[in-house]
């Protein structure tokens, strides 16, 4: 293939090439330069004639200097020439062009939903399905929760009773599972061992309270921290708004320009406003219609409230791309199949899917499925992440009610699972007795129940519904994909037929297991076929 190929003079190629990786080819990176001038680059890139090496050497080189250290992490000149651009197009988007990698860490569970609520983001969680929380934390910290002097004494022996029951239960849960899933001989003994503690940590994650700590890592544009900012800043909760001030702090040290409005009164200090005024608008609404009663069945419940579109819409939208005719003229021809042949065609169109990867084209978002479920937190934490659709979720309390899992049972935890779950309710009552509601769901366990809303369209629900219910997977969520698929069979059989890699299932398993046995196929390869230059021996 044949593309046009830039000269550079020596002198030009010198202020290139620390900031480009290469210098004749039509797909390039950026390097070593900071977040705003690359968001300025891109911006001033869609008026400019030139290529963006050219654009970089016509009006950025001279200002960032041939060799010269930028002023501080990212620098005056880099930051003018920004605000250059930002002002001179007045566009938000130009906001897109940057971004940061932060890690947060010791933030609550509660907090980790409000980190993620924005989902414009790539966000990496440290997961209770995979870490044991049965140590205190080095330096005579205790348990790993969140603590707060405010939350007064009782609620820190409160959390303290939890993690002992979780951290004595975690032993005996493990050796019950030893003996309930014998390994195997062909089985590897680390991989065996791995799934043993897994299952431990999955039938035990439920005691664990919501003030439960983790470490967060996000990656997201200049765009994307804005208005996380203006989330926390505005949160009733005081944990999301000291990590809101620190996150800020930090970020000015990085891409200080692209989070330049948060705190200027006009901009970040009017927003937060508004949106405090919404939440309060909102909440007096709901008390108004005496709709501020916490109120429901006390068992978990997966109802698909309305589904928007048919199989005949999906059909229409898949055809679509390829056709040369109207969309009117699509669905006629659509209308004259047969049940059995429009069947045919959606498992067609799906294609075949060898993984749960391969997914189907954009026509499968012309369905919506909107759901309301009641699960444990736990589970709920899961749900939540999936970027590509709405989710809504209600204030976590104790209304709903927990379940002791069967196996805790089995295991002979259940008393003290219960015991917890007692505990955990006590405290977060107490909490609201003081007139603390947004802290008091800090006590609760992650078994207790809560109610929220999914609504995507059938490309997503393929995704969600086909991962969640994975043999891998925490039985809760597993449960509710399985659900849904089912609700989703009974008004679209078509489309849930196409989902191939859902996994029905339910007899009790070690969940993890062939994942830990592959993980240590893929480490017994490594060490026999070391990259170059790696020894084997570790």
């Amino acid at each position: 293939m044949r593309y046009p190929v830039e000269s550079f003079t020596p002198e030009e190629r010198s202020l290139l090439e620390p900031h480009f990786t290469n210098l004749d080819r039509p797909v390039f990176c950026l390097v070593n330069l900071p977040e705003t001038v690359k968001g300025a680059l891109f911006a001033r890139y869609s008026r400019y004639g030139g290529t963006l090496r050219r654009l970089y050497l016509d009006e950025f080189a001279a200002d960032m200097g041939a060799s010269r250290p930028f002023d501080g992490d990212e620098g005056e000149r880099a930051a003018r020439l920004y605000e250059n651009v930002f002002i001179g197009y007045g566009d938000d988007s130009i906001a897109q062009l940057g971004g940061a990698h932060v890690a947060c860490e010791w933030v609550s569970n509660v907090l980790t939903k409000i980190l993620q609520r924005g989902r414009l983001a790539a966000y990496l969680e440290q997961s209770t399905r995979y870490i044991p929380y049965d140590k205190p934390m080095e330096g005579g910290t205790g348990y790993r929760y969140y603590s707060d002097d405010e939350l007064g004494p009782e609620y820190s022996k409160a959390m303290d009773e939890l993690f002992d029951l979780y951290s004595g239960g975690l032993e005996r849960v493990m050796a019950w599972a030893a003996e309930r899933w014998p390994r195997d001989p062909d089985q590897p003994e680390r991989a065996w061992q791995s799934s043993i503690r897994a299952k431990a940590l999955d039938l035990l994650r439920g005691l664990l309270p919501a003030s439960t700590l983790s470490h967060v890592g996000m990656y997201a544009s200049g765009q994307a921290y804005e208005a996380l900012l203006l989330r926390l800043m505005s949160s009733p909760l005081p944990e999301a708004r000291n990590y809101g001030e620190m996150l800020l702090e930090e970020l000015k040290h990085v891409i200080p320009s692209f989070v330049a409005r948060v705190e200027r009164p006009d901009r970040g200090g009017d927003w937060i406003e508004h949106l405090r005024e919404r939440r309060e608008t909102t909440e007096k609404a709901v008390a108004r219609l005496g709709l501020d009663r916490r109120e429901g069945d006390t068992s978990p419940t997966v109802e698909l409230l309305r589904v928007d579109g048919t199989e005949d819409d999906l059909l229409a939208a898949s055809l679509f791309e390829s056709s040369g005719a109207s969309e009117s003229e699509i669905r006629h021809r659509i209308g004259a199949l047969d049940p059995i042949e429009r069947a045919e065609l959606i498992a067609e169109l799906a294609g075949e899917r060898r993984n749960r990867r391969h997914r189907p084209g954009r026509g499968w978002e012309a369905v919506r499925y909107r759901f309301e479920i009641v699960s444990d937190y736990g589970g709920f934490r899961d749900m939540q992440r999936h970027r590509m659709l709405t989710c809504q979720w209600q204030r976590l309390g104790p209304e709903l009610g927990a379940g002791v899992p069967d196996e805790v049972r089995e295991a002979g935890v259940g008393d003290e699972y219960e015991r917890g779950l007692e505990i955990s309710r006590r405290e977060f009552e107490r909490l609201e007795e003081r007139g603390m509601p947004e802290a008091a769901p800090y006590a609760l366990c992650l078994g207790y129940r809560i109610r929220y809303i999914l609504d995507l369209n059938a490309r997503e629900a393929m995704h969600v519904c086909e991962l969640r219910s994975g043999r891998e997977g925490h039985p809760t969520y597993r449960a509710v994909a399985q659900a849904m698929h089912e609700a989703i069979a009974n008004v679209h059989p078509a489309v849930a037929k196409a989902m191939t890699h859902v996994d029905s299932s339910t007899e009790p398993r070690l969940e993890r297991i062939m994942s830990e046995i592959r993980t240590h196929r893929k480490r017994v390869a490594a060490q026999l076929d070391p990259p170059p230059g790696v020894s084997s021996l570790g």
